[in-house]
């Protein structure tokens, strides 16, 4: 028998005697993945190998990580596993080493109308998911010149919107304005600076990790989602999102007006330190 099964007679009568040893090992272990299993469902919160060993330490148990591998393979427990985020590769994948200088140093209001732009990427949560905002304005007029709207972080949407500006306001452009930004992967990339170079536009960063280095932005992204607090509770679609996105861009422009602008709105500022007619001084009697 032992010749027809291919084991020796030696591994055969060693089996048999340690027979009650295995059988020890498997009580053993049942009862330690009983622990295991209790530390995986604690809170109802997943766990992996090493969760496992930390919460097992926060109950006085002492246990190996390798053991509660082979424990968790054994009795096939398996947690799941984080995918890894893909946004992250593509933003590893077209980041370059291209920074550009601060070429604004927070000057943003001393060059005039289309001299300063600004831009940056917000992202908007809606039913457990994100769409992302692009938006480009100007630091002088407070005007959202252009802005582009999409459910992926690809750097395509990037680039639409530097295509929607030139499209939009590309004649009322100064031949030196520049386009300032943080660090963002999009905004290094190969694409993007060759798009700002077939316009003529002037690159400027934000240095690392300074946010003050485009303030503007970041509080047009503020106001922008407070006021828009009530109406994200009801979003589900990323459809329903851009109709609000849409409608508030139209009011922040033409309807809201800006105590720093004289108290217009930023279109009508734009019009009036072009023409020089405050539409709120118009036909006012004086005295």
């Amino acid at each position: 028998m032992c010749a027809l099964a291919g084991v020796s007679r030696s591994g055969y009568y060693s089996w048999l005697r340690n027979i009650h040893a295995r059988e020890q090992r498997e009580f053993q272990d049942k009862a330690d993945f009983a622990l295991i299993l209790e530390a995986y469902k604690f809170r109802g919160y997943n766990k992996g190998a090493r969760g496992i060993h930390m919460r097992l330490l926060h109950i006085g148990v002492r246990m190996n990580v390798k053991k509660i591998r082979r424990l968790m393979k054994k009795y096939q427990l398996f947690c799941p596993i984080r995918k890894a985020n893909p946004y992250r590769r593509m933003a590893k994948a077209i980041r370059t080493n291209a920074v550009a200088d601060n070429k604004v140093k927070r000057e943003f209001k001393l060059h005039g109308a289309r001299k300063i732009l600004l831009t940056d990427i917000t992202y908007i949560p809606f039913n457990n998911t994100f769409c992302y905002l692009s938006v480009i304005k100007d630091a002088f007029t407070e005007q959202i010149l252009s802005y582009v709207l999409s459910e992926s972080l690809e750097v395509d949407f990037v680039l639409l919107t530097v295509n929607q500006l030139i499209a939009t306001h590309g004649d009322t452009l100064e031949t030196d304005v520049i386009l300032h930004s943080d660090q963002g992967c999009h905004y290094t990339s190969v694409a993007f600076r060759k798009l700002l170079n077939d316009y003529n536009l002037r690159q400027s960063m934000s240095r690392r990790g300074n946010c003050w280095d485009n303030a503007p932005q970041e509080s047009f992204f503020g106001h922008m989602k407070d006021e828009l607090a009530i109406k994200s509770r009801n979003w589900t679609t990323f459809e329903e999102v851009k109709a609000d996105i849409d409608d508030w861009m139209d009011y922040y422009n033409n309807y809201r007006g800006q105590w720093c602008l004289e108290k217009l709105t930023p279109n009508e500022y734009y019009n009036y330190i072009k023409t020089g007619i405050n539409p709120l001084l118009v036909g006012r009697k004086i005295g």
